[in-house]
């Protein structure tokens, strides 16, 4: 049995008006789909994104579709998604982030590898 990570992280969602906006967020791992992040998000307004992309986001700016992940000094991470409704923008607090990110290495350590049946 494989165990789902989540982490719950509180982000900034940046916004036209004076002050950021507070929300919550969860990002959650699935064994079961080791190369992807859900990232819950406000409203219904869920994504999926590789795993790769989220680790890579934390160093440089990447992007891959409608998701852009770039670093923002040492302690923020931002992550713009893109839609036909328009552009969110949310900034974390890096800390969340790489604590899951480390969870989930420790997950994927601990799998098994994949067995092969001979021909």
């Amino acid at each position: 049995m494989s165990l789902v990570i989540q982490e719950h992280a509180r982000a900034r969602l940046i916004t036209d008006g004076p002050d950021p906006r507070r929300v919550p967020v969860e990002l959650r791992y699935d064994p079961q789909e080791p190369q992807t992040v859900q990232v819950r998000l406000p409203g219904g307004a869920d994504r999926t994104l590789g795993l790769d992309l989220l680790e890579r986001g934390l160093r440089s700016p990447v992007t891959r579709g409608d998701i852009r992940i770039w670093p923002c000094g040492r302690a923020q991470l931002i992550l713009e998604l893109h839609s036909t409704d328009g552009v969110a923008v949310f900034q974390f607090d890096i800390a969340p982030v790489i604590r899951f990110l480390s969870r989930t290495r420790a997950q994927a350590a601990k799998r098994p590898p994949a067995t092969t049946t001979p021909a």
